[in-house]
């Protein structure tokens, strides 16, 4: 039996000698590499991330102090360590763990995460917690220098130079985020590693490094302010004007050296930031060599890896598109915070780089930049997932709407998810896009139609959202801009004729809408491509015949597409009958689409029983429909 086999909480690891950390560490990673060949998952960051969890759980015990780790894409070791390797093979599985840490989870995992930027923040909240009540535990944020672009993130750094309260912040530096790392504090990260000072403190070696320490443990002042001078330099580092101790950078595979620091820094008073240079894919060569495309990997052989081609997906057909609109009309931009790879942005931002902006971790940012664009009469398009845009709401409405300004809002992953799960569904931004005044929603049932709205929402002006899911689309026919299909604005589209009742549907939801309708002629099938406007002369033309209505939606009800209906509805009074499919006041976890889309009821065979109870619809069970 190997060590991990010993390990179930981070008292074990803690137990352990400082030499047995790296047979620790060399377990833990091929343990990692075997999980996610089951499994897929966050891969290249987690390796990347291995001696750094060896070594936090050889000083710090999680059950009581707090690990506090950045966006959670990084924890599979984490997890390993803490006494649920036996349901690793579970994980970003229905029912299984999930793929980042979840406080519900267990008692280690000290924040819920998935979002970036936050650690910093949250961890600064139980640090002064501690102090208030005298407990005896320690804070450690871990964060990348991906997470660290976000203004969350550097507005938190501030506040605990400013507070100067006791916890450890480690900057697991390894120039990614997801996409490579942009911004000029990604610069200063490089001219600090090439710092004279650092090439002598490496040629020196460890016990150079040790003896160094001594007179700062002592806190005796000339002893300090020699330390400093040599660990941080005031004029090349951004941290210390914060009010941060800074120490590093250091090699974050070296566990044992990283044990050492650890050790060290808790002992200290105020907040420590130690810089550790890590390699995102660390020990595994495919991950290594090409870590975007690892960071989520499928499942693989990992003894011949091979990393599987996802086929066409929806953001693949919305890069196509933006480079044609781009080459098409040369005020067209492209604006991304961090998500080249996840929005289908690789080959525009190769093609059109001098109108293609990856802002980082900013959501903010990207929103008011484009507003800067169109207000000098550029056509800005910002590409985000329906998840992050959340966290450039007020950008949206105080920045763009109020001005009624030129910006698209071209959003990814809109709906459930699937493995990333509750931290990342998209199914919040009708709700919270529909009350903006000016700003218009569509939502297309392929990539054709994308492709149409997408130069429709260009040409017309104004705010514009279009969301589509996550997953497999079938490619658009090649064509030039010009003769792109033109989507009439603001109506919707029968695609399939019915006598006695209507079904009103968009996007992810329009097949099972069709698969569940069958042959019957009763039920008529509405793609509702638009949720706002709404088709207004169509749903008059229901509402004046008394046709029951059923809308179904990848969405919360509480303010979404049915919500929008029923308003309309119930303004004009004397409302047909309306059921309204979609998700229910709570949190999704994370699972497969299809299978959450039936437990939640509007799946096909939700649809088939909703018309039921309205007295029609096929009376033999309905499969489910297979979604690419």
């Amino acid at each position: 039996m190997g060590l991990l086999d010993h390990i179930q909480s981070s008292a074990d690891v803690g137990r352990l000698r400082r030499d047995e950390l790296p047979q620790l560490a060399a377990e833990l990673r091929a343990e990692i590499i075997d999980v996610c060949a089951v499994t897929g998952g966050h891969l290249a960051s987690s390796l990347g991330a291995v001696e750094l969890t060896v070594a936090l759980h050889a000083v710090h015990d999680s059950s009581r102090d707090r690990i506090v780790w950045d966006v959670g894409h990084q924890t599979y070791g984490h997890k390993i360590l803490t006494g649920r390797r036996e349901r690793m093979r579970s994980i970003r599985t229905s029912g299984g763990l999930a793929g980042f840490t979840t406080s519900s989870e267990s008692a280690d995992d000290a924040l819920t995460v998935g979002h970036a930027s936050t650690s910093l923040a949250a961890a600064l909240g139980m640090a002064l917690a501690r102090d208030a009540r005298g407990a005896p535990y320690d804070v450690v944020a871990v964060i990348g220098d991906g997470a660290l672009t976000g203004g969350m993130a550097l507005a938190a750094l501030n506040q605990i130079g400013h507070q100067a309260t006791r916890m450890t912040i480690v900057l697991n530096d390894n120039e990614m985020s997801i996409s490579e790392n942009v911004g000029a504090l990604n610069g200063t990260m490089r001219r600090l590693q090439v710092q004279p000072w650092f090439q002598r403190a490496e040629s020196r070696g460890k016990a150079a490094l040790e003896d160094l320490w001594s007179p700062l443990a002592e806190f005796g002042s000339r002893a300090k302010k020699a330390a400093r001078r040599f660990f941080d330099p005031a004029s090349n580092n951004p941290f210390h004007a914060m009010g941060l101790r800074y120490v590093g950078p250091i090699d974050g595979h070296d566990v044992e050296q990283l044990a050492f620091y650890l050790a060290k820094i808790r002992e200290l008073e105020g907040p420590t930031m130690l810089h550790v240079l890590t390699r995102k894919g660390k020990g595994y060569g495919v991950a290594e060599a090409d870590p975007i495309a690892w960071h989520g990997a499928g499942k693989y052989d990992p003894i011949n890896p091979v990393s599987a081609g996802k086929g066409y997906q929806w953001s693949d057909a919305f890069g196509d598109a933006a480079i044609d609109l781009a080459k098409h009309d040369d005020r067209v931009w492209v604006i991304t915070p961090a998500m080249r790879e996840g929005s289908g942005l690789v080959r525009y931002s190769r093609e059109v780089p001098r109108r293609y902006l990856d802002v980082g971790i900013a959501e903010d940012v990207a929103v008011t930049t484009a507003a800067g664009l169109a207000l000098r009469g550029e056509k800005p398009i910002v590409a985000i997932y329906s998840t992050f845009l959340q966290r450039g709401y007020d950008q949206v409405i105080h920045d763009v709407a109020l001005e009624g300004l030129d910006v698209v809002f071209a959003i990814d992953r809109a709906g459930l998810v699937g493995a990333d799960g509750m931290t990342h569904q998209g199914v919040y931004d009708l709700a919270y896009l529909r009350p903006v005044p000016g700003l218009q929603i569509a939502a297309p049932k392929d990539a054709r139609e994308m492709r149409g709205i997408l130069r429709g929402a260009l040409e017309r002006g104004g705010p514009i959202a279009v969301r589509w899911p996550r997953g497999g689309v079938v490619p658009a026919p090649d064509a030039p801009v010009d003769a792109w299909d033109d989507v009439p604005w603001g109506t919707w589209e029968v695609v399939k004729d019915g006598t006695d009742v209507a079904v009103l549907a968009f996007g992810a939801t329009l097949p099972y809408a069709l698969t569940a309708a069958g042959g019957d002629p009763r039920v008529a099938v509405v793609n509702a491509r638009f949720v706002k406007p709404l088709d207004a002369a169509m749903l008059e033309r229901f509402a004046d015949s008394g046709t029951p209505l059923v809308t179904v939606e990848d969405h919360v009800l509480h303010g979404g597409f049915g919500a929008a209906v029923a308003e309309f509805l119930s303004d004009r009074g004397g409302a047909p009958r309306l059921v309204r499919l979609g998700i229910d006041d709570q949190h999704v976890p994370h699972g497969d689409p299809v299978a959450q889309h039936e437990a939640l009821g509007y799946g096909p065979e939700g649809i088939r029983a909703a018309l039921a109870r309205l007295g029609v619809g096929p009376s033999a069970p309905v499969a489910v429909a297979e979604r690419r």
